[in-house]
């Protein structure tokens, strides 16, 4: 019992002082005066200076120091090679810079509409995401790489994670437009899951009752569609697709 109290004691007292000497290395990094490979940046501009403008790229990014450089998440930056180019994203991060540079210098020619002139950054576009996509963009990526049930998944994810930060417009038209891209790619059966959800989300709008009742009937099941048509004009009265629709199917249903 002894031994086995002693051993416990051992390991705890390697792992303090794993942990010192991580914090210690961490400690010992520091900024270069002269930062080495800056390519795009002024040549003259010292780590000091630097500092901030990394830090900036992350927080508008949403992202570490991993994200562009070369090291591994979790070790002392000691560790990291930041002048190397091995990470692709370094010169993806050098060609945003030069674009962002040719607009800004552009912007500079447009007569301002306002009592100042308007200036493009990083965090314009990105809002705290490494690839700044509309949320449409997004979740389309996500269904043609992994389906429907993924889709959804990340779309929850996304959600609770950039709602209310500006980052992606989670209103009933961003899921009503998801929907019919892949009701346009004959998947009716995805597109009632994504106009299902927006359904839930704003049950109040008429609007995407019609476009549930639309997929239910690209989809073949008449019954749901008349039942979500009817939804939709109750909900709005001057719904005259829905009043079409219900009319068309009252015909089909009558032969």
């Amino acid at each position: 019992m002894f031994g086995k109290v002693l051993g416990r004691i051992s390991i705890v007292i390697a792992l303090v002082f794993l942990f010192a000497f991580q914090v210690h290395a961490q400690a010992r990094w520091s900024w270069p005066e002269k930062p080495s490979n800056i390519q795009v940046l002024s040549k003259d501009l010292t780590g000091v200076k630097l500092a901030p403008v990394m830090t900036g790229f992350t927080r508008a990014l949403g992202v570490r120091c991993t994200y562009c450089h070369k090291g591994e998440e979790g070790k002392p930056l000691s560790t990291y090679d930041f002048a190397s180019d091995e990470n692709p994203n370094k010169d993806r991060a050098r060609e945003m810079l030069r674009m962002l540079e040719g607009i800004n210098e552009h912007l500079k020619k447009i007569k301002p509409s306002g009592d100042q002139r308007v200036n493009m950054w990083c965090t314009t576009c990105h809002r705290g995401r490494p690839r700044p996509m509309t949320l449409v963009e997004e979740l389309g990526e996500q269904y043609r790489k992994n389906g429907i049930k993924t889709t959804l998944d990340y779309y929850a994810d996304l959600k609770k994670k950039y709602y209310n930060r500006g980052s992606y417009d989670f209103g009933e038209g961003s899921l009503n437009d998801f929907g019919y891209e892949i009701l346009e790619k004959k998947d009716a059966t995805a597109a009632v899951q994504v106009f299902q959800l927006n359904a839930d989300l704003y049950p109040q709008s008429g609007n995407v009752w019609d476009s549930l009742a639309e997929a239910y009937m690209k989809s073949g099941d008449m019954k749901k569609a008349q039942d979500n048509y009817e939804k939709a004009l109750v909900l709005d009265p001057k719904d005259d697709n829905a009043r079409e629709m219900l009319k068309k199917i009252k015909e089909s249903t009558d032969k």
